[in-house]
This record gives C-alpha cells, structure tokens and sequence, in this order.
C-alpha cells in the first residue's frame, strides 16, 4: 500500500503547484454531477427492490399491464339525509370521469362504482353460483324433501328424531351458499347500517409509481369538491377522501421530509462538530506558539472559524456531487434505503479529510512549510486513509452482489462515495491548503517546544481490568446470542398516519366484511383459470395451516364455455324442480324464498347483463373480462411471518401442460424481499468481514498486526449486540443493510491507531491516542453525527438504521479507544510484539 502513495506522489506535487486549475477542474465536474443528480427521485415502490427476474415482481408486473393495479380509491360522504348522500355521490361520480389530465391526455379515473344493480341478481343469483354452491343446494333442498316425507309417514318411529351432525352438515353448506350470496347480492348502496355514510369508490387510471400524477390526482379531486359544494346538499355534509392510495402518497412526502430533516440535522451537527473541533486545536496550537508571532486576536481566530469546514467541506461535496451524478445515470432512482445515504455519505467521506487536516496542523505546528507539510501529511497518513477508505468500500461493495437492491444498490452508491470521498480528500484538499495558505486565512505558525504539552500518561491506565472486562462481556454475549430476534411486524416499520387512521374509522361500517391483501394469478386460458382454482383449493385441503382463506375466479360463476353453461342451467332447473315439489312447495321461510326468487334463470346471462360492481375486480385494462384467480388470505399480512406463509402457498402453481404461475400482489413482494433479505444477510455480513479481512492484511503484510487492528471491530459488534439484547433492539428489514457498512466503516479506528502506533514505535500508545485517537474520535463522531440525523425521523424503519449505526460505531470507536491500547500494552509488556525496526516493513 506505502508503494502505491509513493507512486500518487508526483500528483500531489502537480496539484500544490497548480491549486488553482485542481480547484477549477473540481468545481466545474461536480456542477454537471449535481445537474445530472438533480433529476434522481425517490421510488418507494418495494417491487423496484427485488430483480425484475424475480417470479413474484413479474407477477406483480404482469398483473399492472393486465389490470392496471390493486388499489382503487375510496370517497366517504357523511351526512343525516341519505338522499342528499347519494345526490352528490352521483353528481362527483359524473363530474370525476370528465377530469382530464394533460400528461396523460386522457382522464383522472377510469371507471366509478357507487349504486349496484342488485334487482336483476336477485332473481338470477343461481346462475352467479359456483357448481359446487349448486350441488350443495341440491342437496339440501333433497334433505329437505326426505325430511318432510318422513315426517308425513304416519308409520315412522325415529327415537332422536334427527341426525345431528347430518343437520350440521346441511347447515353449513347452505351457510356457505347465504355467504356468497350476501357477497353476490349485497345493499344497494355501500352505506353503513343508519345511512348516514356513503362510499364512492374511483379507479385511478394511473399508476401509484407515479407521485407527480397522485399529487395532481388529489389536487384536482379536492378541487372538483370544493367547486361541487357538499354543503349545497346537506347543511351537515362532509366529504373526505382516501385509502391506501393516498396513504402511499403520505408515506412518500413523510420520507422525503425526513430525509430534508435528517440531512439538515446531521450536516448542521456535522459542520458544527468539525469548525469547533479544528477552531479548539488550531487556536490552542497558535497559543503555544512563540508570543512574537502572535499577531492576530482572538476575533481573527473566530472569524477564520469556518475556514477549516470549507477545506474539508469542498471536496466533500465534490465527491458527493461525483457520486450522486453517477447514481443518476446508472439507476435513476433512490429507493427507501438509499433516499439517506447524501447526509450519512457527507458524515463518512468527512472522515478522511479530518484525518489528512489534523496531521497537516500538526505538522505545521512542527516548523515544517506549506509544501512539506502537505506532502508529509500525505505519506504519514495516506496508508492508513487508503486502507480505512478500500476496506469500508469493498465491504459496501460486496453488498452489490445481492438479489436485493435494498443492498446491492445502497451498496454500490456508498461504495463509490467513499471511493469519490478518498479522491478528493488526497488529491483535491491539498491544492485548498495551499489556496488557503497563500491567502492567509489559516494562521499556523510553528509551535515553540518549551511549550509542547507532555503526555499526562505513559501508560494506559487499568489495562488489565479492560480487558478482563471486555473479554468476559464478549463471552457472555456469545453465550446469548440465541436471544437476538428479528422483528417480523411490518406495521411497527412504518410511520403513524394518523390522517390514515382518521379515515379509516371515519368509514367504518361500510362493507367491513371485505377481504384484504388478495393475490392475483393471472393465466392465459380459461382451462387453465379451473385448474389454478382445483390446485389451490387441494392445497387448503392438504394444508390444514395454510394462509388461504378463499379462492375466487369469475369464470367459475360466468361461465365461458357453452357446455358448462348448460350444464349450469339445467342444475338451476332441478332446484326449480324440487322447490315445487309437494312436500315443499307450500314451505316458507328466508332460505326458501331467496331460492325461489334466484332460480329464475332460464337463458345464459350475458357479460352485459353482470352489474359492474361484480366484474370491476377482474376487468383489464380493455375494459374485458380477464382471467383472474384472485386468492384471499387468511389474516392480515401486516407480519412478515404470515406473509411468507402465504407467498409460499401461493407460489409456484404448476398445471398439468408444465405451465407454471406466481401469484402477484404487493404483500407477496414484501414477503418476497424479506424472505430474500433474510436469507441473503448472513452470506453478506461472512463476506464482507473476509473482505475486510483481506484489505487489512495485505496492508499489513502481518496476521499479529491484522488481528490487533481487527480486534476493536469484533468486540465493538459483540458489545452492539449486547446493547441489543438488553434493551430489546431487535434487527428488521431497514437495519440489516447497515450492519455490513458497520463492519467497513468500524475498523478505520483500529486501522488508524494499529498505522500511527507502527509508525511511533515501542511506548507511543499514549501520544498515539493524544493524536490520532482524537482523530478517529472526530471522524467516528461525524460519521455517528450523519446517521443520527435519522433518529429524529417519523420513519419508524429509517429511525432503526440511525440507532444501529450509532450504536454499532459508537461501540467500535470505544473498543479502539479503550480494548485496543489496554491490549497494546499488555503485548508490550509480555514482549510478544515485533521490534521497532520490523514494525515499519510496510
């Protein structure tokens, strides 16, 4: 590694000679990268984190271009009249498909659904019905019949009058019947039980990707309302609207501002951290000084206080502008995980220039010249900036091998933001050092010896007992680490909406006996819709814990073959028949009569003849019947437990011609990502630390010195999970990416003190720690400082990634400070470290 700072040398030299042209040249490319980056926006669309290979994101694809979505949108009017109710339930519905959208050139929404037909359904209901719906009335109404003659034989001794679990059985069949048809035929109006609430439900023609077309959607919607004027109706009237459509559009703007939040929060702290840091150390090395140079007053100090920022602060943000201009032009978008890598990039890649300017004042301080200075500042800690800068980058590379893009790409952008940061820091802030210098805004004269200040230690105080300490907790957090958990609740990884909430119970009562979060299997022949039904409903049969609640395809209650069609028919004939039968016709009661008034069917229905608001669920975007199997599950999928399950029985549905179908939906691409997340993490975490392994060894050139370099890495991890299980921190599907960039970004600090200790010698950990452990301090400090912004978000998954970060660095940055000079010295005490003259053969 010292070989390859050698070799930059000569650019080092070039940029202190021309500082103005370096200075330049990085202006002007990092102007175009923040004008390409300019155009990146935020995709929240978990479908976009899976690789478009993946079955269930082709499914969920497949299902967009076929449908055009899952979401619809809900209007709720509220008032005492319910005619005023349905009034302006119409009027908006009318209004609402004449919004035209100019993007687009076409409308807002394409289709609305408020009053069904239901009449019509009424008496031709059992055409609707499923064969096995028929044959179960079939039957009953037989039973009924045997039960009504044995009751009429004068003869008949029964001693427990009927078979109970034969009756159960009736019962239940003909509950399933009442089940569908209540589903079938329901109010006519979706209204709560008094009518004071109505539902107007709208089809958005657009896709919820698609924020720009959301925010206007809304705008226009509020606006048609507002011009509508619900009070005009109803004195009472109010009119809100929402769903989950509109809560993803909250969601959105809730992370956005979080992310202006934290990047203002951690940059401010970040700033403030480095201009009192370098204001402290720069002015007490000025006091220390010989009191004939000190020619310029404490204001002049104060007012030059932010010229240390700007030093660090340029190069930064070249690198990030570099950075984030690429990321325009390979991804084009940020997901959730990478929407924050600007602010905790800015605390990363500041490290590096802290390192690189404190040597430099320290070298200063010395007697040396500006060029000297900046040359030497180069050689004495370009290694370790090197080292520390390629092992925290491969270990974010090496997450851009997962399937995951909420790791390969927040691997691949903070990866070549470090790789932009070390650039910068080495080749574009020596040339502001110089700049800086000529204008006389630093103030470093040389420090007169008589007033260096000595070391309060030479030894590092109870070594001993920190590593007695240290080794036990590590012991014991091993011991349980059985006890470490994975929070599986989707529901606690996401912000309180309360506007969500508020419209939620606002239209409660109202068609609360729907399902949610179904899945979609779109197929392409009507042969093939029946044998997708047949194969699911085997496995709910074989599977008594499956996640399958009910199965449903159109075609099963329309059916699309003239075969089936009669063979629909004539069952409707035989119910007919046996309803007149003599020991039944004159039976009354609420089962009979809806079967005599839906039995009237005797021509097949036409597709016409279906109300829409029974073939909106399985309409393309042709406005076409299509070929859907939508599965319900049987719970919410809010855990990501249950939502595997429910992927896993939905999943790989193979016919008999070889064909095999995914089912699509949202939920089974989140279930997707964590199953992919989950199984991909530990392989992610081995292989960085290889990584990091690797990179720190060949630096090294000596296992001894890679492992005490290491060693504050490991036992900060051990400490970080002991933290977790005492306070309950559980990992979660946001976490998990940092705990690789914490491995690459934990062992700077033992990589720094193991580098400057080498370079010192024997007994020179405590002048070590006075230099660069304040350092390694600083820059653990900022990089904390750009994570910590997240804590103050709404996001509760963007808070976990703040509070694993700071807690894992925090953790890593005490071992170095504390385990690794306690353990240095206990080496040095036993003799088993190298002699002086080996310990610089690198």
């Amino acid at each position: 590694m010292q070989k390859i700072i050698e070799f930059l040398e000569p650019l080092i030299q070039h940029n202190i000679k021309r500082p103005y042209w370096v200075l330049f040249i990085a202006l002007i490319t990092a102007v175009a990268g923040g004008y390409v980056a300019s155009n990146l926006t935020v995709d929240t669309d978990f479908a976009n984190l899976l690789p478009p290979s993946n079955p269930s994101v082709q499914a969920l694809e497949k299902l967009r271009q076929t449908a055009g979505g899952e979401t619809s949108m809900k209007v709720a009017i509220k008032s005492p009249s319910f005619e005023a109710n349905v009034e302006f339930a119409n009027k908006l519905a009318e209004e609402s498909l004449k919004l035209h959208y100019e993007r687009y050139n076409g409308p807002f929404f394409t289709d609305t659904e408020f009053r069904r037909e239901t009449e019509f359904l009424k008496n031709n209901t059992l055409y609707l019905a499923t064969t096995a719906e028929l044959d179960s009335i079939i039957q009953y109404l037989q039973d009924e019949i045997d039960q009504a003659k044995e009751e009429a034989n004068p003869f008949l001794v029964d001693f427990d009058d009927f078979d109970d679990e034969e009756e159960a059985d009736e019962e239940e069949d003909l509950d399933q019947f009442k089940e569908s048809y209540n589903m079938l035929v329901p109010s006519e109006y979706p209204i709560n039980e008094d009518s004071t609430l109505a539902i107007l439900t709208l089809y958005p023609s657009g896709s919820r990707s698609d924020i720009t077309y959301l925010e206007d959607m809304f705008s226009e919607l509020r606006n048609l309302i507002d011009r509508l004027e619900p009070s005009s109706y109803h004195p009472e009237m109010e009119v809100r609207f929402g769903g989950r459509i509109k809560r993803h559009l909250t969601e959105l703007e809730s992370i956005m501002n979080d992310v202006y939040n934290s990047f203002a929060t951690g940059i401010s702290s970040v700033i403030l951290l480095v201009i009192l840091y370098f204001s402290i150390k720069k002015y007490l090395n000025y006091r220390r000084t010989d009191p004939r140079l000190q020619k310029h007053s404490l204001l002049q100090h104060i007012i030059r206080a932010p010229v240390p920022m700007l030093i660090i602060g340029i190069p930064l943000l070249v690198s990030l502008m570099w950075t984030f201009g690429i990321t325009s032009l390979y991804l084009g978008t940020l997901n959730t995980m990478t929407s924050v890598l600007f602010v905790i990039l800015f605390g990363l890649g500041i490290d590096y220039g802290i390192h690189y300017y404190a040597r430099y004042i320290e070298l200063r301080a010395e007697g040396n010249n500006v060029e000297d200075s900046v040359l030497l500042s180069y050689m004495r800690t370009g290694t370790a900036i090197v080292v520390s800068a390629l092992t925290t980058a491969s270990a974010l590379f090496i997450l851009m091998f997962a399937d995951f893009r909420g790791f390969s790409e927040f691997g691949f952008i903070a990866g070549i933001g470090i790789m932009f940061a070390l650039f910068c820091m080495l080749f574009v802030l020596p040339s502001l050092l110089v700049l800086f210098e000529r204008w006389n805004w630093l103030l470093l004269p040389p420090r007169s010896e008589d007033r260096a200040v000595k070391p309060i230690f030479k030894r590092f105080p109870m070594a001993r007992s920190i590593i007695v300490f240290s080794v036990v907790t590590a012991v014991t957090v091993i011991a349980f680490s059985g006890n470490l958990e994975f929070e599986y609740d989707f529901g606690k990884l996401e912000p309180e909406f309360p506007e969500y909430r508020e419209f939620q119970e606002f239209t409660s009562g109202v068609d609360e006996n729907e399902y949610h979060n179904p899945a979609f299997v779109i197929v392409d022949t009507y042969e093939e819709v029946f044998e997708v039904v047949d194969t699911l409903r085997a496995r709910m049969e074989a599977d008594p814990n499956t996640m399958i609640e009910e199965v449903e395809a159109i075609q099963e209650r329309f059916p699309p073959f003239e075969e089936m069609k009669e063979q629909k028919l004539q069952k409707i004939s035989r119910i007919r028949e046996l309803l007149q039968d003599p020991f039944i016709e004159n039976q009354e009661g609420e089962n009979i009569d809806i079967l005599r008034q839906s039995s009237q069917t005797r021509e097949p229905l036409t597709e016409e003849q279906i109300p829409d608001f029974l073939k909106n669920r399985f309409i393309t975007n042709e406005g076409e019947i299509g070929r859907f199997v939508i599965v319900y599950p049987k719970s919410g999928l809010s855990n990501g437990l249950r939502s595997i399950r429910f992927k896993e029985d939905v999943s790989n549905i193979q016919l008999s011609n070889g064909k095999t179908y995914h089912a699509g939906s949202t939920s089974i691409v989140a279930a997707t990502m964590l199953d992919l997340m989950r199984t991909e993490s530990p392989y992610m975490v081995i292989a960085t630390f290889i990584v990091v392994f690797i990179c720190i060894a060949l630096s090294f050139q000596s296992m001894r010195w890679t492992l005490i370099a290491l060693i504050p890495l490991v036992i900060g991890l051990l400490w970080l999970f002991g933290i977790q299980l005492l306070f309950g921190l559980k990992f979660n599907f946001y976490n998990l990416v940092v705990l690789p960039a914490i491995l690459g970004i934990g062992c700077d600090n033992g990589v720094h003190l193991a580098h400057r200790y080498r370079a010192e010698g024997r007994k020179s950990m405590w002048e070590v720690l006075s230099s660069t452990g304040q350092h390694i301090t600083i820059g653990s400090l900022t990089t904390m400082l750009g994570f910590a912004g997240l804590l103050f978000t709404n996001h509760p998954g963007l808070q976990s990634i703040g509070i694993m970060a700071v807690v894992g660095i925090g953790m890593t940055l005490l071992s170095a400070l504390t385990f690794l000079p306690s353990m240095v010295q206990f080496l040095e005490d036993k003799h088993l470290l190298n002699k002086p003259d080996e310990d610089n053969d690198n």
